[in-house]
């Protein structure tokens, strides 16, 4: 799916999903973004895994996409994430990101970075 809101990889090797996030979301971004993840993860959900989300390049978005992505949040930990580590370096967005996170539960599992290079290492430093 080409999709000019986000890409998806999987590196299986390392059992890791990395994503890239761009613009402004709605409600249908957000969705078609989850439905695409829990495609792409698919081999990876049969044990422990990480995700990687690089929100650099995301904007505040509409407040109806917290309750789809805190969903989204939630599902990956039901599903192996053991951890989810977000770049992100706007504050405005950061604090939109924190909500869905407490609105996922996924609090335990999520750390922010302020650069992709921080966040893979700590994903390295992981046994990632």
């Amino acid at each position: 799916m080409l999709s000019m809101n986000f890409t998806i990889d999987v590196d299986e090797a390392r059992r890791v999903v990395f994503a890239k996030i761009y613009g402004i979301w709605k409600k249908e971004t957000a969705e078609a973004y989850h439905q695409e993840y829990a495609k792409v993860a698919q081999p990876l959900l049969s044990g422990k895994w990480a995700k990687l989300t690089n929100l650099t390049t995301w904007k505040s978005s509409y407040p109806e996409i917290i309750a789809v992505l805190g969903e989204h949040m939630a599902w990956s930990q039901d599903n192996g994430a053991e951890f989810s580590l977000y770049v992100i370096d706007n504050p405005v967005t950061r604090n939109q990101l924190q909500k869905m996170v407490d609105s996922g539960k996924a609090t335990q599992i999520t750390k922010f970075f302020r650069t992709f290079e921080e966040a893979d290492k700590f994903l390295k430093d992981n046994g990632y």
